[in-house]
């Protein structure tokens, strides 16, 4: 269900990342779910840290939020929004990622 986010699907997102376009991919789950496996390409801000550490984001460069299943992303998502970045959640979040994961 869309509140309005813009989204993509995880096989999107591996076309974008497969040809090299210039993206941010923020992983806003905790530590633990990171370490079983990652896109290779993501960076880790937990979803609490998100608004302490949101000046580490470039406002010039789109950004591809991951949760798990693509809740806590479309959070971050519509916070980021609000902000002004240009940000999208991968729905289905890591349990539909069709790439490989890194752990």
């Amino acid at each position: 269900m869309s509140h309005g986010v813009k989204e993509i699907t995880p096989q999107e997102l591996l076309e974008k990342l497969e040809a090299k376009e210039e993206l941010q991919v923020i992983d806003v789950r905790e530590v633990d779910e990171w370490n079983a496996g990652h896109i290779k390409e993501a960076k880790l801000i937990p979803l609490g840290f998100l608004p302490h550490r949101i000046d580490e984001l470039d406002k010039n460069i789109p950004i591809v939020m991951v949760c798990r299943s693509g809740a806590r992303s479309n959070t971050a998502t519509e916070y980021l929004s609000a902000q002004g970045y240009d940000v999208a959640n991968m729905v289905g979040g890591m349990l539909a990622w069709p790439g490989e994961v890194e752990q």
